[in-house]
């Protein structure tokens, strides 16, 4: 693949990113934001009236800002992202996983990035809303949270060469479920390893709490699914045009 079809793959993979961004936005804004908005609720009243935000500080970001152009710019900057890094992930893997297509390759990679990037990352380390977790702890989760991720991204990036070699021996099929369950296996053991934090309180619904996360994983399951559809046809549109139609037969004399 030359430098002009990697650059137009990765001018590509941006756009259908920011695509991708605006259906997730969409997601975040009706499912997500009317939890994290219940949560500010109970936090502000365990707190007091006198504890309102912060001690009556006034804010830098006002809450209805936050909502709206924050969470926008926020989601559509990392949906440009994500589909500029994709892209490159497409170029490298095209070819290289198996005699997949464009579309194929791309569905590949966007479901590879929402396993190794969010999902495995999430079992572990799920997404908390307002008024659960402690501050004194963040900074250590943070770290932990994208040691997983990077862990994750490795650990899938060896499944995929593990069932590379293993393919010519056992078939594409066998290799496959064979790196698939060596990725399970070391994903299991990270998980008994990593340290675990439980700090959700006894007085914050469970239902909440749930629906939060949930809004969080369907935000990123939206974002990899409309990016893996959009780039894929993108690509395959600059990758394997179709034919021209063929000249009409002429009639036997």
């Amino acid at each position: 693949m030359n430098i002009l079809s990697v650059r137009a793959l990765l001018v590509r993979g941006m756009l259908a990113g920011l695509a991708a961004g605006v259906a997730a936005l969409l997601v975040a804004h009706f499912l997500g934001e009317p939890r994290v908005d219940a949560a500010i609720a109970l936090e502000e009243h365990a707190a007091g009236a006198h504890h309102d935000h912060g001690g009556g500080e006034e804010e830098l970001v006002s809450r209805a800002m936050q909502a709206t152009g924050g969470l926008a710019t926020g989601v559509l900057v990392f949906g440009v992202a994500v589909g500029g890094v994709a892209a490159i992930a497409f170029c490298v893997a095209l070819g290289r996983i198996g005699r997949h297509g464009p579309r194929a390759t791309a569905a590949f990679v966007a479901l590879g990035g929402l396993i190794a990037l969010h999902v495995v990352p999430f079992l572990k380390y799920p997404a908390n809303p307002p008024a659960v977790g402690d501050g004194e702890t963040i900074g250590r989760r943070t770290a932990l949270f994208f040691l997983l991720v990077l862990l994750s991204v490795l650990l899938a990036v060896g499944a995929v060469i593990l069932g590379r070699r293993l393919a010519p021996r056992l078939g594409n099929g066998d290799a496959a479920v064979t790196a698939g369950a060596a990725f399970l296996l070391a994903v299991t053991l990270a998980y008994v390893f990593l340290p675990s934090y439980n700090e959700v309180g006894p007085d914050f619904p469970g239902q909440l709490l749930w629906q939060f996360r949930l809004a969080t994983l369907a935000v990123q399951a939206t974002l990899w699914a409309v990016f893996g559809l959009v780039f894929g046809v993108l690509a395959e549109r600059l990758l394997a045009p179709a034919a021209p139609p063929r000249p009409a037969a002429t009639a036997a004399a």
